[in-house]
């Protein structure tokens, strides 16, 4: 019998512990729904007893309870965080556009200005192919002889120069870089008009030899088209000064230009259709005689070009 007692005693008390508990539960509910009242010496000591069980016995549902509150939050969290994801790129791409938009037409708008000013015709290209060999410059562009290019026109985007058309098919236009080897403008100073030819050299960068050693050149210089040489208007930028060279026993100085126009870079382009009288005689050499006009002799080279000015 005293084994029997042993036994039982432990879940004896348990099964009391619990009773005390439910009886305690429900008196506080009665308390409750009474509108609260002082609970009797008995209620109050039993209370006393069985909180820190009550407490024991409903740590696990709480923290069940408070595991499943928090993983549906971290669902939901997860789910917010995808769909404000997708946001973000949806928005970033609609704010690619928009930049890429505004800057055409902040390019578009620039050009129409700079078209009102020299009131020459501009025919706007995409850049479709590039040639980098070391000695030849040039690119491709997707408009040609059936839009109006033809070889002389001066090619330009609304920061300068990007270079001439020396070819075309019916809808594509070769252009000749600045940085070609054959190429070279007549160019100016714009601040003290000092006069030079720049050249392309091949890499990434041009080169302003002066006609005067002693020319008011100074590093910052913005150089442009001289509109000598029958390619170019006059006062395109061409670049800036970026450094001031002596010509290696030359009677010259030579200033390294940085192109104004990032060659490298190219998209879109606009063609000038235009062409200077001396582009006329060299693109269209079998002119009746009667209409080459001026002062020179029949037969005569043209003159005032700068050396290598036109295609190749």
């Amino acid at each position: 019998m005293g084994d029997l007692l042993k036994r039982l005693a432990a879940p004896l008390v348990v099964v009391f512990l619990i009773l005390l508990t439910v009886v305690s539960m429900v008196g506080d509910r009665r308390a409750r729904d009474t509108g609260g009242r002082d609970l009797p010496w008995w209620q109050a000591s039993l209370l006393e007893v069985t909180a820190p069980l009550e407490r024991l016995l409903s740590a696990p549902f709480v923290a069940v309870e408070d595991f499943y509150d928090g993983y549906v939050d971290l669902i939901g969290v997860r789910a917010e965080s995808r769909r404000l994801e997708r946001r973000i790129a949806e928005i970033e791409a609609e704010n690619l556009q928009f930049r890429e938009a505004l800057v055409a037409s902040g390019h578009l708008g620039r050009v129409a200005s700079m078209r009102d000013e020299v009131e020459i015709p501009m025919l706007p290209a995409e850049v479709v192919g590039l040639d980098v060999a070391p000695w030849f410059r040039s690119v491709l562009v997707d408009r040609g002889a059936q839009h109006g290019v033809e070889p002389g026109h001066p090619v330009i985007t609304h920061q300068g120069v990007v270079g001439v058309v020396t070819a075309t098919s019916g809808h594509a236009a070769k252009t000749m870089l600045l940085l070609d080897r054959q190429s070279a403008v007549d160019a100016l100073v714009q601040r003290s008009r000092a006069r030079g030819v720049v050249r392309g050299v091949g890499r990434d960068r041009l080169e302003f030899e002066f006609v005067v050693r002693g020319a008011d050149v100074v590093e910052g210089d913005e150089v442009v088209t001289s509109g000598l040489g029958g390619v170019y208007p006059k006062g395109l930028r061409l670049g800036r000064v970026g450094e001031l060279q002596e010509a290696g026993g030359r009677l010259t100085r030579i200033a390294i230009i940085e192109p104004a126009v990032d060659l490298g870079q190219l998209e879109q382009v606009f063609v000038m259709l235009r062409r200077g009288p001396q582009m006329d005689l060299l693109y269209q050499p079998n002119l009746p005689l009667d209409d080459l006009a001026g002062p020179a002799p029949v037969g005569a080279a043209p003159t005032g070009g700068a050396p290598g000015e036109g295609a190749r």
